[in-house]
């Protein structure tokens, strides 16, 4: 199956779902696609909350696609391929409504900055996490303002220095990253059901003046994400780095 994202909205929820046969990994023409259908649910004034969730694989998602790396030759290529990431962390950092976050496998890379953007992560007890950026040569650069702001300083030192070990699900809720972690995907269904029910009754002016408070003093993100996009293309295409590409 070809990689894809797709939407639908019902009983005042919007949803959005993307997949990817190789490990849910997000290509340009994906993380594209993922910001437009946010934008889309996001002025549909029958949509009040938000679910965002992937399909078709073990991970939750694979961060970002190994094989469209590799074929990223200049900066300029390369810094647009990141802000593939950047604009959808804004893009969630501005919405009007709630984001949930249905994680039912791993999260590496780009996939850990946007579940740290998102307002409430319910997960199942295989959703282990892991930067891997250092690892091949680059650093998480673009995501690291998502992920500071949910799980703090040293939480992320730990995490992006750790780049080659599994976090727990335990450790990740611990820190603040999941609200919630549970032990099936029978029960990872019916927990996010009730959230949603339960967010969609809110008043939308109040959710959206309280997402506001959640999002203070981050205006700033618009020339900073992609000033790190920039960082991380520059290290991408390093000789080291390159070479590590073309082994795997």
């Amino acid at each position: 199956m070809s990689p894809y994202v797709k939407h639908f909205s019902e009983n005042k929820i919007g949803v959005i779902e993307f997949g990817n046969s190789k490990g849910n990994s997000l290509p340009k023409n994906l993380l594209e696609q993922i910001d437009y259908k946010l934008n889309l649910l996001n002025a549909d004034s029958s949509v009040k909350v938000i679910l965002l969730k992937s399909g078709l694989s073990k991970a939750f998602c694979g961060g970002a696609s190994f094989e469209e790396l590799k074929k990223l030759k200049s900066e300029k290529e390369a810094t647009d391929f990141f802000m593939g990431f950047a604009n959808i962390i804004n893009t969630i950092r501005k919405l009007d409504k709630f984001i949930v976050l249905r994680v039912h496998g791993k999260v590496v890379g780009g996939g850990v900055g946007i579940v740290a953007a998102c307002d409430y992560a319910i997960a199942s007890k295989n959703a282990f996490v892991k930067l891997s950026e250092l690892s091949i040569g680059i650093g998480p650069f673009v995501i690291e303002p998502a992920i500071s702001r949910k799980i703090g300083g040293a939480g992320f030192n730990q995490l992006s220095l750790d780049s080659e070990s599994w976090k727990s699900p335990k450790w990740s809720y611990k820190k603040g990253l999941y609200n919630l972690i549970v032990d099936s995907e029978e029960i990872l269904d019916l927990e996010i059901q009730e959230c949603l029910k339960r967010f969609s009754s809110y008043s939308s002016k109040a959710s959206k003046n309280l997402r506001r408070l959640h999002w203070k003093e981050t205006k700033h993100w618009e020339t900073l994400l992609p000033k790190n996009a920039k960082i991380t293309a520059s290290l991408l295409l390093e000789k080291t780095t390159q070479i590590f590409l073309k082994s795997i």
